[in-house]
């Protein structure tokens, strides 16, 4: 079963992979130049329900505005937890 969320639903050091952009031509192009491209690894650093969230993808720390967030479709990894956050 493929459990498919926003990014913006990921729990801090929760693992997912980018599974899809929903969004127009100008957001999809700003995403795939900070990285967000389908398959690329995200682990969630930050995440407090409001505000924008801090996601590391590809050894970089980006922050992302929650309706940004809600736009990135990850599909959660089974072992969420990773030596990056503790």
């Amino acid at each position: 079963m493929e459990r498919v969320v926003a990014l913006s639903g990921l729990a801090p050091h929760e693992r997912g992979i980018v599974r899809s952009l929903q969004g127009g031509r100008g957001f999809v192009s700003r995403m795939a130049a900070l990285g967000f491209t389908v398959g690329a690894p995200v682990v969630m650093v930050h995440n407090y329900g409001r505000g924008p969230v801090i996601v590391l993808m590809r050894d970089c720390r980006i922050a992302l505005g929650r309706g940004e967030a809600g736009k990135v479709l990850v599909q959660r990894e089974e072992n969420g937890s990773g030596p990056e956050n503790r």
